[in-house]
């Protein structure tokens, strides 16, 4: 017998952060609300690791060492144009938030950010809705 759809949908989140401490907090939030997350330090080992066609979601900060947020965004528009992006970010900055919105990215959240309302955008870009 074949599973329901909704138990096969993808479920893999990743996160991109150069902050230990952020990525060990999105783990942990991710795990606890049923998410299968993948963290990497930065844009170019999560690009090196090959997980990109199984990924559901990306949740990625602006500033990072080597290749920033929205370099990294730039990129998937290109190699996975409908691939939901959330930024978070510590550094409030309206022309980089415009920017990220209207290269496609589903959120922009600061840090520290609400857990419920990352995990609202997360189940909204793992289902497809856009609605709020």
């Amino acid at each position: 017998m074949n599973k329901p759809v909704a138990h096969t949908r993808i479920r893999i989140v990743v996160g991109v952060d150069d902050d230990y401490r952020i990525r060990e907090s999105l783990a942990s939030l991710l795990e606890s609300a049923g998410f299968d997350p993948m963290l990497f330090a930065s844009a170019e080992e999560f690009l090196n690791s090959g997980v990109l066609p199984r990924v559901g979601c990306l949740i990625t900060d602006i500033r990072m060492t080597g290749m920033d947020g929205l370099e990294l965004q730039r990129l998937l528009r290109q190699q996975r144009p409908a691939l939901p992006v959330i930024f978070i970010t510590a550094h409030s900055n309206s022309d980089i938030r415009r920017r990220a919105l209207a290269d496609g990215a589903m959120a922009f959240l600061y840090k520290p950010f609400d857990a419920a309302t990352l995990l609202e955008f997360i189940e909204r870009a793992l289902t497809g809705s856009t609605n709020a």
